[in-house]
């Protein structure tokens, strides 16, 4: 869990703005007249310009293994009868009925956050891919449009600082960004 709270983006949801730079820098370089006025995120730009930078089945279980039924009797007769599969009475009867379910449940939650963990590496291994695709046309755009306006030269350079950001931000998730190539 320590190597997790040192991820940046530490779930899906974070990734959106990386996302949402991306889409923008793809709308940038298809419309060379477009400046950071038209621009879906024009605070962030100018921003970055400005900066530079299982309890069913111990229900079940206990519904039966005493006298049929939800009563007082019968759920004390189920709790003493599992108790005495571990040598006890009606408290260790709650114990073994709820261990299957937090058993199951710890297993459960661990596949989750196992699958969770891959999509997320997954998503910013092609975000990382797509991010650099996009930060490499806008370098390329900045070369090209050289005399371009100066609001076309700036959206394209606050692009190119946050896509620079992304970069930097998924290569240190990602840790050793050779396996993303």
């Amino acid at each position: 869990m320590s190597k997790r709270k040192k991820l940046i983006y530490q779930n899906i949801e974070s990734l959106q703005p990386i996302v949402n730079v991306v889409n923008d820098a793809a709308v940038a370089l298809n419309d060379k007249t477009r400046t950071i006025k038209e621009s879906a995120i024009p605070e962030v730009v100018a921003g970055a310009l400005g900066a530079g930078i299982g309890g069913v089945g111990s229900f079940m279980a206990l519904y039966g293994l005493g006298t049929v039924g939800l009563s007082a009797a019968g759920i004390t007769s189920g709790l003493a009868t599992a108790g005495a599969i571990v040598g006890g009475g009606m408290v260790s009867g709650i114990f073994v009925l709820a261990a299957p379910v937090a058993i199951l449940a710890g297993g459960g939650v661990y596949a989750a956050s196992k699958l969770k963990t891959k999509q997320l590496r997954q998503e910013k291994e092609r975000l990382y891919k797509e991010v650099l695709i996009k930060h490499q046309a806008i370098i390329d755009a900045l070369k090209k449009e050289s005399e371009a306006s100066k609001e076309r030269l700036d959206y394209l350079q606050g692009l190119n600082i946050l896509l620079q950001k992304a970069l930097e931000d998924l290569q240190k998730d990602l840790g050793n960004v050779e396996e993303v190539h």
